[in-house]
């Protein structure tokens, strides 16, 4: 990959296309990529709404080649949700294709004088921009769909919903997976209120004609190949718990830790667990005909995703993923997994991140705009965001806009961002990557619950704060690096335990590369990353004191284990000390 697209919205004539080489950005992709970008050209107090930001879309360095698990893709922006860098990070189809195209980035700047709606196509013989009003306000479903049906069924789609386009904190972008269906998501931060704000509705992406990107030593990037994907297969993770029960294998482990957030962080557990849990979501999918293990994109062994079916055997929704099912389960107290299906299924229409919007519904629960475990109220919630009622935009900008408005004090949320689906009480060095994530809250910016509940790559124990620091620190650092690669995060399980396996990815880089990249290397790497976007934050006007948890999380005791937040505020201070 060696061409970056520039996409100038603010151009005089209409949109303005510019296609240049990588310049001072080479050798980077993924998070590295979005992330520089941001910080050198974004100025840190501008609006994220203005002109002045810039919405970045980059796959890895590995992406469009035959590496396995190299199919994520990185968005980046000033986030509306926190106003500090954002980077969110999806699966599906696009990355790879734009990877074969040889597109590092895609970058979207200024602003339309007008309302009018783009659509972008972007294949062999280049990119066009075209105004295409006739896309306003469609779903993503609708808005794939309607782009198939100019271009073919063999494209690949990045869209936005109603919320984009209404310019929601909660806003997401849309990639299709291999069912050219609109099920993947960079959810968090609201980056779909960027593209929104950049009058962009669609990118399409058509891969016709081109290959695949070749290794510069085909053997050793081989060889480097068949040992990293047997190493995931022999791990217990990665090749066992995730293809059989996708992410939502969790509900009961975490359930079990104690640390399932529950009716907006009231309790570690929720008494009705097992009708949500990864095993009967499994056997429910299977039952009616879907799958209940599944790749996001080409190129996935994991396979960690499904397709769920409605009562009737029809498609409804993908296998809603750990996060979803509690976000939507059990922090609303909801034990229905139809239910929740049919919320993950709208918020990927309207292009919502569920996780946001699941701990929304649960403070707009405990403000009494619902009853905890109504999924009917919830169901009615989430469409009046899609309908853009005053109501709707309220919930739609988010769990910290929702508590302002309806005066609730137990909000999950830090940097305005809502914690996704661990307790950092029960599990306390998530609760360190929460609070001083450059990103907001963000599980897969340090995921601690590795080694704290799943004891991968050692053992640091849940309940105590005691070496909680120095472990999301080391995560937070080698997610960055990761999140460069294009690489799935979840190849962290095999390569914190299998020194083999982690030696395995490096020669996959090197051997596609033709770099001589070492374990110290790709460590530079993340730090080079965090340093950026602290940076970006610093002089956003993020202090120490942002990197917090909630008040709350201090005081009040979480059942079953009767435990506060115990990491000092000192010793936060202490993470980025590298």
């Amino acid at each position: 990959m060696d061409k970056i697209v520039r996409i100038n919205m603010s151009a005089g004539g209409g949109p303005e296309v510019t296609i240049t080489s990588m310049g001072a950005y080479a050798g980077l992709g993924g998070r590295a990529l979005t992330s520089t970008i941001i910080a050198t050209e974004v100025p840190p107090q501008c609006h994220p709404l203005g002109a002045d930001n810039k919405l970045v879309i980059a796959p890895g360095l590995l992406s469009g080649s035959a590496a396995a698990m190299s199919g994520r893709i990185s968005v980046g922006a000033k986030s509306p949700l926190t106003g500090g860098i954002k980077e969110s990070n999806s699966g599906g189809q696009p990355s790879q294709m734009l990877g074969r195209l040889g597109y590092a980035g895609i970058v979207l700047e200024g602003k339309p004088a007008d309302d009018t709606l783009y659509k972008v196509l972007i294949n062999k013989d280049g990119v066009t921009v075209t105004p295409d009003n006739s896309l306003k306000m469609l779903g993503n479903y609708a808005t794939v769909k309607k782009m198939q049906g100019e271009h073919g069924d063999k494209i690949a789609c990045i869209s936005i919903g109603p919320a984009g386009e209404m310019k929601m904190g909660a806003a997401s972008v849309a990639f299709t997976d291999m069912e050219q269906r609109p099920t993947r998501h960079a959810g968090r931060g609201g980056t779909g209120a960027v593209m929104g704000a950049k009058g962009v509705k669609v990118i399409v992406v058509d891969d016709a004609g081109v290959k695949m990107r070749s290794p510069a030593d085909p053997e050793k990037f081989k060889a480097a190949n068949k040992a990293f994907v047997a190493g995931l297969r022999k791990h217990a993770v990665t090749g066992e718990g995730l293809p059989a029960y996708g992410t939502n294998v969790l509900q009961n482990v975490i359930n079990e830790a104690g640390g399932l957030p529950t009716r907006n962080f009231q309790s570690g557990r929720f008494d009705g667990v097992a009708k949500i849990s990864g095993e009967t979501l499994a056997e429910t999918e299977t039952a009616r005909g879907g799958l209940a293990t599944h790749g996001c994109h080409r190129g996935c062994v994991i396979r960690c995703s499904g397709i769920y079916h409605d009562k009737d055997g029809n498609f409804l929704t993908k296998q809603p993923e750990y996060e979803t099912v509690w976000a939507h389960g059990s922090n609303c107290a909801i034990d229905d997994l139809d239910a929740i299906a049919q919320l993950d299924r709208l918020d990927d229409d309207f292009g919502l991140d569920t996780i946001e919007m699941g701990a929304t519904i649960g403070v707009a629960m405990e403000a009494g705009l619902a009853e905890f475990g109504d999924a009917e109220a919830a169901i009615r919630l989430i469409k009046e965001v899609g309908a853009g009622t005053p109501l709707g935009r309220i919930l739609g900008n988010g769990a910290a806009v929702t508590g302002r408005v309806f005066g609730v004090e137990r909000v999950p949320v830090v940097k305005g961002q809502a914690m996704p689906a661990y307790d950092p009480r029960s599990v306390q060095g998530i609760g360190v990557t929460y609070a001083t994530s450059t990103q907001g809250a963000d599980h897969t910016a340090g995921y601690a619950v590795a080694t704290n509940i799943l004891g991968v790559g050692g053992n640091v124990d849940p309940l105590k704060p005691e070496g909680q620091v120095e472990l999301s620190r080391n995560l937070q650092i080698a997610t960055a690096a990761i999140d460069a690669t294009g690489m799935c995060l979840f190849i962290a399980f095999a390569i914190l335990d299998q020194p083999d396996t982690f030696q395995a990815l490096i020669d996959v880089i090197n051997g596609f590369s033709g770099a001589t990249m070492t374990a110290d290397d790709v460590t530079e790497l993340g730090k080079k990353i965090l340093k950026l976007e602290r940076q970006f934050n610093a002089d956003a006007g993020f202090t120490k004191e942002h990197d917090r948890l909630p008040a709350f999380m201090k005081k009040e005791k979480l059942p079953p284990h009767d435990v506060v937040f115990g990491v000092k505020d000192e010793e936060l201070d202490e993470v980025f000390n590298f």
